[in-house]
């Protein structure tokens, strides 16, 4: 059987082993009746069965008996406490539950259960015994009439202040707590008035009356009551003070918040502002972010605090305030943040720790110098109350100092508030110094980048150019792309632009070993296949002696193998260029008349690769003719859907496009062809191409006599004189003589001698010999061999170049200071 106390629980959880059964008919006629019906209640079956059930109840609950059937019929059933009549007239309590019952045929049945509560515990509790219960429970307590007017309280609920219970009543939740959300609070409970339904758990933020300058959180639930036959009575609603977990829960979503946004890029200026954007208003009214100078340029930081004797440069990289212009900011954003010495911010930069004051004196100085245009101004002035200072430390290294102030909200800061802008500020430090570290790298590799390509092309009258260059890697903005032009000799020039493979650091760094070595073949003035040629053998080598394997991964130098280049040289006597490739694209020419097409030129093998040999082709250009020579990263795309032609097209209508100036016309162009985030390095150079005067231009063809050189001479000063360049006769004169002399001594074949007033006056021999000249160094007891030491000591540079028909020994001198 069980003990006592473990019958009572099984009453009081309404067990179907314990209950006793009935069965009504629609009507609610009794129509059957068990041997535990008639014990409970003491009538025999003959007594009950065919009777109304109305008649086992007592009055007042008979009374209620068809709103009941109503429920049942509505609901599908019912469960709650009736009170019943025995046969002897003694009232008992019963726990009832009815449930349909269906039998054969559809006729409609109900089935009820019946509990003795007589024995259960608390049942027969005294209004005494339930009154402790809600007057000591720690959880406030409250109920209203169905007016939302207070009609009771208990003890608990007078810690949030608005009174004793006594003073409560009659009155709304506006009159009793100001501070909170009264109209939402009205409107839960009177949806539990008209619903019946129960709210759980409704969270309420504000201030109350018994701490009305700190912003509490409470959690309230709301209960309808009724009278004995369901009519509603009022609400009894509980409070209970969930602050402390309002707090942990708001500061574990901040700090989340701060992780999505803080450190998004790698700004150093724009994370100190997003430090600042999540912290207002959660955390704090008004947030400053003061960076080092040297954080904001990169440097490399020493490791602990600083010195607090030194001076500090502080500048403002970010704030934000909860009011409009943020009016208390003494400082404005990349300014000079000069705080006095001694003063809290100085303070914690020195000692690496953090700072609080939870009232601050409203006639105290801001800390700032140079606030306001000089003038000092009060803490009252700017409204600030309370405050906190946490340095900004990362790695060992402090980078700066954040502060943080109310201003808005009363309340001061606390441990917990500074706990939380540590942890704050902690996480936003490392994205701080990750920014400052890919600054200094990215400030390295642009100075990489700056030394390796032209910062601007030389000066010279063949061509007027123009040069567009984008990164694929927008980070470091480093690419192995490159264009270049470099005068040669005659007043030519040399055009070209190649790509190594890969991009970034890697790619500009193999990218400024090819450049170099280009520049210097060049010096040699070789035809562009031979170049191309010498480029070729010089790549091959290094690739073997640093090991090149074609799929793996390796440094700059093995990243020189298969690279491709475009090289061409212009003449603007003759209007004639020359242009060979390696693995390149070949160049776009538009013609005068805006007209575009494509030279037809041999593709040689990317460099290093090996195969045939290069081959050049030469083609004249009509003057006010424009090149165009680019890497393949100006057409790539990203799709598969593309050809040869449809590429040249793309290009073409690009290239016809009518601009100002050659250079918004070649960043027209680039802006065109390729996306703003490009999938690999572009670049692209554009000369307009010119030619020289005839009476800029001077020859003579002479014949292999010693006696012409005289004549040389002559003709030579005579051409001086018409250009106006009678200072540069004597020493154009010498050079003419020892020229054209070794032409007659050392050479065969036809002698031309030839003048170009450029920028510098140049004077060209050639001759059909295949030897160049060597400079010598005669001793003082020599009668011979001085002559192309003269010509260097008297001229700006001198060389020599081989032609299909010999070779041409020049001289330049300069024509800066002379007038033309």
């Amino acid at each position: 059987m069980g003990t006592h106390e473990e019958q009572d629980v099984a009453r009081q959880r309404f067990d179907v082993a314990d209950a006793v059964p009935l069965l009504l008919d629609a009507r609610g006629v009794v129509v059957s009746w068990t041997r535990d019906a008639q014990r409970l209640l003491r009538y025999t079956a003959a007594e009950v069965v065919g009777t109304g059930v109305a008649g086992l109840l007592h009055d007042e609950d008979a009374a209620w008996l068809p709103e009941l059937a109503e429920r049942c019929r509505r609901d599908g059933g019912w469960a709650g406490l009736l009170t019943a009549r025995r046969r002897d007239g003694q009232q008992v309590k019963l726990m009832v539950r009815v449930t349909p019952a269906s039998e054969l045929g559809g006729a409609r049945r109900w089935l009820v259960l019946l509990c003795d509560m007589a024995g259960a515990r608390g049942w027969d509790m005294s209004r005494s015994v339930l009154e402790q219960m809600v007057t000591r429970s720690p959880v406030g307590i409250a109920i209203v009439d169905a007016n939302l007017r207070c009609v009771w309280s208990n003890a608990a609920l007078e810690q949030f202040g608005g009174g004793a219970a006594g003073e409560r009543l009659g009155r709304r939740m506006s009159e009793i707590q100001p501070g909170l959300d009264a109209e939402a609070i009205d409107a839960q409970m009177r949806q539990v008035l008209e619903t019946g339904e129960p709210v759980f758990g409704y969270e309420q933020v504000g201030q109350v009356r018994s701490a009305p300058h700190r912003e509490t959180a409470h959690m309230l639930s709301f209960t309808r009551l009724e009278d004995d036959h369901g009519h509603p009575m009022g609400v009894y609603y509980t409070v209970v003070d969930i602050t402390e977990r309002h707090r942990a829960r708001q500061r574990l979503a901040l700090l989340d918040r701060a992780g999505e946004r803080i450190g998004r890029t790698l700004d150093i200026v724009r994370t100190a502002q997003e430090l600042a954007d999540v912290a207002v208003p959660d955390c704090a009214d008004f947030v400053s972010v003061d960076l080092l100078e040297s954080v904001l340029r990169g440097a490399e930081l020493a490791a602990g605090p600083l010195s607090a004797t030194d001076p500090v440069p502080l500048r403002r990289a970010g704030h934000q305030s909860v009011n409009p212009g943020a009016p208390e900011a003494a400082v404005r954003v990349g300014e000079v943040a000069a705080y006095l010495p001694g003063s809290p911010p100085i303070h914690c930069l020195a000692t690496g720790s953090s700072w609080r004051e939870e009232r601050l004196d409203p006639l105290a100085k801001a800390w700032a110098a140079n606030s306001f245009g000089g003038r000092e101004a009060t803490f009252l002035e700017l409204g600030l109350h309370s405050v906190m200072i946490v340095p900004i430390l990362a790695r060992g290294v402090t980078l700066g100092v954040t502060t943080f102030f109310r201003r808005r909200r009363q309340e001061p800061f606390d441990e917990d508030d500074l706990s939380l802008a540590e942890d704050l500020v902690s996480r936003a430090a490392v994205c701080v110094d990750n920014a400052r570290r890919y600054t200094r790298e990215r400030n390295a590799a642009l100075v990489l980048q700056r030394s390796l390509l032209p910062r601007r092309l030389p000066e010279q009258n063949a061509v007027e150019v123009a040069a567009c260059y984008r990164p694929a890697d927008e980070l470091t903005g480093l690419g192995g792309d490159w264009y270049d032009l470099i005068p040669l000799s005659g007043a030519r020039v040399a055009l070209i632009v190649g790509e190594v493979p890969g991009h970034g650091i890697d790619a500009a760094a193999a990218m400024g070993r090819l450049r170099t070595a280009v520049r210097t073949l060049a010096a040699l003035d070789l035809p562009p296949e031979e170049v191309l040629a010498h480029l070729d053998d010089l790549v091959a080598r290094t690739a073997r002696e640093e090991g090149f394997e074609p799929d793996a991964p390796g440094d700059a130098g093995i990243q020189v193998a298969g690279s491709g280049c475009v090289y061409v040289v212009y003449d603007p006597v003759d209007g004639q260029c020359t242009m060979a490739a390696a693995g390149h694209p070949a160049p776009a020419v538009v013609m005068p008349d805006g007209s575009v097409s494509f030279v037809d030129l041999p593709q040689g093998p990317p460099l290093g690769a090996g195969g045939p040999p290069f081959e050049a082709v030469e083609l004249a250009l009509a003057a006010g003719s424009t090149l165009a020579l680019h890497t393949d990263g100006l057409l790539a795309r990203e799709d598969q859907d593309w050809s040869v032609d449809a590429d040249r097209d793309r290009l073409r209508r690009a290239l016809e496009r009518v601009e100002p100036s050659l250079d918004l016309r070649c960043r027209a162009v680039v802006d065109a062809l390729v996306p703003a985030r490009p999938h690999d390095d572009v670049a692209l150079l554009m000369a307009h191409t010119r030619l020289l005067g005839a009476d800029q231009v001077a020859d003579w063809d002479l014949p292999a006599d010693p006696a012409v050189v005289a004549d040389a001479r002559k003709e030579a000063a005579r051409q001086l004189a018409e250009w106006g360049l009678e200072e540069l006769v004597f020493t154009t004169e010498l050079v003419v003589s020892e020229l054209v002399t070794n032409a007659i001594r050392y050479a065969e074949g036809p002698i031309r001698l030839r003048l170009i007033r450029e920028r510098a006056l140049i004077c060209e021999v050639s001759d059909g010999g295949a030897t160049a000249p060597h400079l010598r160094h005669p001793r003082t007891t020599d009668e011979g061999g001085r002559g192309l030491l003269l010509v260097s000591q008297l001229t700006q540079r001198w060389g020599t170049r081989f032609v299909p028909e010999g070779k041409v020994i020049w001289a330049e001198q300069s024509l800066e200071e002379t007038p033309a």
